[in-house]
């Protein structure tokens, strides 16, 4: 059984994540299409664009997204949004329904809501979805609207001794803004997402938009017996060498859809020591694990929900665990710098006027501050703005 080493390991995971040298924007769907990329908050996965494809401006993710729609944005992932290639929209989402016996991702909270209303979750679901078709007529501005639009469009369908239940205020925190249905509603939204039948459209302001699938990409999502495993191998090269439960905390879903969808490639992958421990790798990819050359780009100042940020076995990351709850929060992640794959400090921006304040912690001397300095002019500059000053912590 080979051995991947820790630095074979992180060279392999930055070229994988194309975080190596610097790409052009003609790379865009490949770039986001490696293991998708998280919107929330809003705007990461411009950055995460951005730190992949440095000549990239605002108006060019904008138009891949909005105008050429060469991407999507859906929930998908652990029930986040995510932008990736419509091409690959199967990957993304058809490959998070769950097989029969399986339970939906980050649908649990809605026990309240079925007890309430006296109904199941398979029944609820399934009015939704044959409600969900009125969206391909219409753009709902905000998630609080959308929830309530369908909402109301799913109430006719419902057994009418449910309907005054399904129109109480919700037991969930905003009685004043939400009612029990939305709040079902809102639960099911990403099995719905999932299911190719809700996705994010154009941005009004800071107000998202939703719309169906079907009227953002021109036609339905087409069924693909080979998604899970196409995600199964992203997820693997982008992250490997890994394991199964790594890949259920990924996606978000079950033990047993990961044990699933793991199977599903398992005469694809390779047993590796990795840590001390039994990982897999591709078979594809042993070769370039085993011959990675250092990055082009040694330094890399990363938004705090980059996806290169969401490998699980994090003491490759960083292998001072002390560190970590500083890197991952429970709220908002600062930003990452980077050093050949390794995480050697943190960083935080902070509009001030038409400039941006910056401030870093560093805790390798192998980075010089010059670098950070000229990374974080480049970062504003993509932003339309100048940095206005940078705190070294």
């Amino acid at each position: 059984m080979k051995v991947v080493s820790v630095e074979q390991a992180r060279r392999h995971r930055l070229r994988a994540h194309h975080l190596d040298r610097a790409y052009g924007i003609e790379d865009a769907a490949e770039l986001a299409g490696a293991c998708g990329m998280q919107n929330t908050p809003p705007g990461a996965w411009e950055t995460a664009l951005f730190n992949r494809a440095p000549a990239c401006r605002r108006e060019d993710a904008e138009r891949l997204l909005y105008g050429e729609k060469t991407l999507v944005q859906a929930w998908s992932l652990r029930g986040a949004p995510v932008v990736f290639p419509a091409a690959e929209s199967a990957a993304f989402l058809s490959a998070l329904v769950p097989a029969k016996g399986e339970p939906w991702a980050y649908t649990k909270g809605i026990g309240l809501a079925l007890d309430a209303l006296g109904m199941e979750f398979d029944r609820l679901l399934e009015l939704l979805v044959r409600a969900m078709p009125r969206l391909d007529d219409e753009a709902i501005a905000s998630k609080v609207a959308l929830d309530q639009t369908l909402a109301d469009w799913v109430e006719p369908l419902l057994p009418a001794n449910k309907r005054a239940a399904w129109r109480q205020p919700s037991m969930y925190g905003s009685p004043d803004k939400q009612t029990v249905g939305g709040a079902a509603v809102s639960f099911l939204l990403r099995p719905c997402s999932f299911m190719g039948l809700v996705v994010f459209g154009e941005r009004a302001g800071a107000t998202p938009t939703f719309t169906s699938y079907r009227r953002w990409t021109g036609g339905a999502l087409q069924p693909d017996a080979d998604a899970a495993a196409r995600l199964v191998r992203k997820f693997v090269h982008c992250y490997g060498p890994t394991r199964p439960d790594a890949l259920a905390a990924w996606t978000g879903c079950s033990g047993a859809q990961a044990r699933r969808m793991w199977k599903g490639i398992a005469d694809e992958l390779e047993p590796v020591e990795f840590g001390g421990k039994k990982a897999w790798a591709l078979a594809a990819d042993l070769d370039a694990l085993a011959s990675a050359e250092p990055p082009e780009r040694e330094v890399l100042l990363l938004a705090g929900h980059d996806p290169y940020l969401d490998q699980r076995d994090r003491l490759i990351l960083q292998p001072d665990k002390s560190l970590h709850r500083k890197i991952w929060q429970l709220v908002a992640n600062p930003g990452a710098i980077i050093y050949r794959g390794e995480i050697v400090g943190i960083w935080n921006s902070r509009k001030k006027g038409k400039g941006m304040d910056i401030k870093a912690a560093l805790w390798d001397t192998r980075v010089r501050r010059q670098d950070i300095l000229a990374l974080a002019e480049e970062y504003a500059a993509f932003r339309q703005q100048a940095v206005a000053g940078i705190e070294f912590l």
